[in-house]
């Protein structure tokens, strides 16, 4: 008996979900829409299998649902959805930063440093694409230096929700962010 190989590129799912839900957050899939299966792999010039996968997860984290014999369809994302999610992500965010302030090692902190120093010089840049990357990597650090690997993943699941692309194009948003993140190294460095 053969067994298939299910799992010979996990991540190409995870890759077209996290294509697709900017496209739900960017307005590209509008509410109501229809994804199609067939042309979005033609387009990805992937097979539909990592797309039904994909459009599966979607529908799990409720940005999609499926219609009998119809295909999957978008479904809104109201201004109420981005608080909830936004406050969820801060009260976590929150606890995971506290932990992180606990135990944190000169090197994490020096990594973190380094990471904001990178993400400042991507908003002198404008290169928006380096910014999106930088910030999370710089929350995904704090993240790990919490050590606590369920909250974190926890997070991870929630941040999915937040469009980060657009954080950049907020006015304002790269001297509150490297004002917020400059306040949060001060606070790690002295443990508080």
């Amino acid at each position: 008996m053969t067994v298939p190989d299910f799992a010979a590129r996990p991540q190409l799912s995870d890759d077209v979900a996290r294509l697709v839900r900017g496209r739900i957050f960017d307005g590209t899939y509008a509410a109501g829409a229809y994804i199609r299966l067939d042309q979005l792999a033609a387009e990805l010039g992937i097979s539909v299998t990592p797309v039904r996968e994909a459009l599966f997860a979607l529908r799990a984290e409720g940005l999609i649902d499926q219609q009998p014999r119809r295909g999957f369809v978008v479904l809104p994302v109201t201004g109420q959805d981005v608080t909830d999610v936004a406050n969820v992500q801060a009260h976590v965010g929150g606890d995971l930063a506290a932990r992180a302030a606990t135990d944190i090692t000169a090197d994490q902190l020096g990594e973190l440093k380094q990471i904001q120093a990178q993400l400042e010089d991507a908003y002198a840049r404008d290169d928006h694409e380096a910014a999106v990357r930088l910030n999370h990597e710089f929350h995904r650090a704090i993240n790990v230096a919490a050590d606590s690997p369920k909250l974190a993943q926890l997070m991870s699941l929630v941040t999915r929700y937040a469009p980060e692309s657009v954080f950049p194009t907020i006015e304002g948003w790269p001297e509150r962010s490297m004002k917020d993140h400059r306040r949060i190294l001060s606070a790690l460095e002295s443990h508080d």
